[in-house]
């Protein structure tokens, strides 16, 4: 009798799956390489209860509405941990697994793996965020009874996580330094896996909806919460249209969050409605026009505790599309861009536009950066090689063996993708700098 594969389960609470581009290319991986894989996460709109997409069984429940407070976020974390509990025993009963997989935040599942351990479930926490650090960026050094007990809480959750955990998957080095320190774990447990994209999947193409030429387009995708800083690409519109008369540029913010609805309220208050688009939730197959109609990049996260030790996904997205990009000073920002960004101190609305206008002045400097852009994140950042450490991870904790590589060898360079957009020829350098130029099919 053939004997069937591991299988995982991964459990995220921040974001649904597919939606999550990081989780979705481990699914894949752990696909490409014979696991049985399922999730459970919240819904986004629309979504169904029940999903199997591209081999992975997907569990979802309605989220809860959004937390507002301590009692909000306790409430929150709470019935997401009973309907996630609840769901697992649903995926145990369609089949058993063998592992799970927790993403933060929050920091709660560790209790979920450690009432599955006596059944032989092994634990393996992907540590996306530092909570402790979230905490302070937001609200500043704890102050008073209640705040002090709130980030102690925090600390404490996020040292369960890490002692419960069989295996930690960090997102950078300096994650893993904190999982060591904080965590008291050894080196040897900890794996940095960081979410490059897979650049054979996301890659420029000729845009079907172009800008008006005469236009400079800047991009910015990401979650829009209070740690996220959105708040300040609208302040460098408004300096740049209204104090620079500069209303040749646009801005097009993709993504959803909590501020959403606050942050277009600060777009009208700006009277920047005219330079301003808010798309909402985007899919790879729309933000891949935006972002290769676009010319310019934004990464408005401030230096805070977080933002300065977190690898923002963002920047590398950029790169693949051969966009130069604008970033307040980041530590792990650097690691990520090197060359391929223009670096600003952070807050500083006036050099941030400073460092905006001279790209959007100079069109040979923008393909110069967005070629050294794509270069390095096809060579250095590409997930393929970070998909074979993280299914490291799993064959270790599970035996198993099976050959292949985490993500399958492209046969042949395509010249479209699934929709049919056609893929700029990126080993034909006229084309391609004409491409980065202009933004447009020839």
């Amino acid at each position: 009798m053939t004997k069937l594969a591991p299988h995982i389960l991964i459990i995220v609470q921040n974001l649904p799956v597919p939606l999550d581009r990081r989780v979705w290319l481990e699914c894949q991986a752990l696909i490409a390489r014979g696991y049985r894989v399922s999730v459970i996460c919240p819904k986004g709109p629309g979504d169904p209860a029940r999903q199997h997409i591209d081999g992975v069984d997907i569990y979802k429940y309605r989220p809860a509405p959004e937390a507002r407070g301590l009692l909000g976020f306790v409430w929150e974390f709470a019935y997401s941990w009973v309907r996630t509990a609840w769901l697992t025993l649903a995926a145990r009963r369609r089949a058993r697994f063998d592992i799970i997989q927790a993403c933060n935040p929050p920091d709660t599942y560790w209790l979920l793996a450690l009432l599955w351990r006596p059944f032989g479930v092994r634990f393996v926490f992907d540590h996306h965020d530092l909570n402790p650090e979230l905490f302070i960026s937001r609200f500043g050094q704890p102050n008073g009874v209640l705040k002090n007990l709130e980030y102690r809480g925090l600390v404490w959750l996020e040292r369960r996580t890490f002692r419960a955990a069989d295996r930690i998957i960090s997102t950078n080095e300096s994650y893993k330094a904190i999982a060591v320190r904080r965590g008291d774990r050894r080196p040897g447990h900890v794996t940095v896996v960081r979410s490059g994209p897979d650049t054979e999947q996301m890659r420029p193409i000729y845009p079907q909806h172009p800008h008006p030429e005469g236009t400079i387009n800047l991009a910015y995708v990401g979650i829009m919460g209070p740690q996220d800083d959105v708040d300040q690409i609208l302040l460098v519109m408004d300096e740049l249209v209204h104090k620079r008369g500069r209303t040749d540029i646009r801005v097009k913010l993709l993504g959803f969050g909590d501020c959403l609805e606050d942050l277009k309220s600060q777009s009208t208050k700006l009277d920047l409605d005219a330079h301003v688009t808010f798309t909402g939730r985007v899919d790879r197959v729309v933000l891949a026009e935006h972002f290769s109609a676009a010319d310019i990049g934004l990464s408005p996260d401030l230096n805070t505790p977080l933002n300065n030790v977190s690898t923002m996904n963002k920047t590398m997205e950029y790169m693949a599309y051969g966009l130069p990009s604008v970033s307040f000073d980041l530590t792990e920002t650097r690691v990520s861009g090197d060359d391929c960004v223009q670096y600003v101190p952070s807050g500083d609305i006036a050099a941030f536009a400073d460092a905006v206008e001279s790209l959007a002045d100079d069109p040979g400097r923008r393909a110069e950066i967005g070629r050294r852009a794509r270069e390095r994140v096809a060579s250095v950042l590409d997930w393929r090689p970070q998909a074979e450490a993280y299914v490291a991870v799993f064959d270790q904790l599970s035996g198993y063996s099976q050959s292949g590589p985490a993500v399958p060898a492209v046969d042949q360079v395509r010249d479209a993708d699934a929709e049919g957009r056609r893929y700029v020829p990126l080993g034909d350098d006229i084309e391609f700098g004409r491409y980065l130029r202009e933004r447009r099919a020839p």
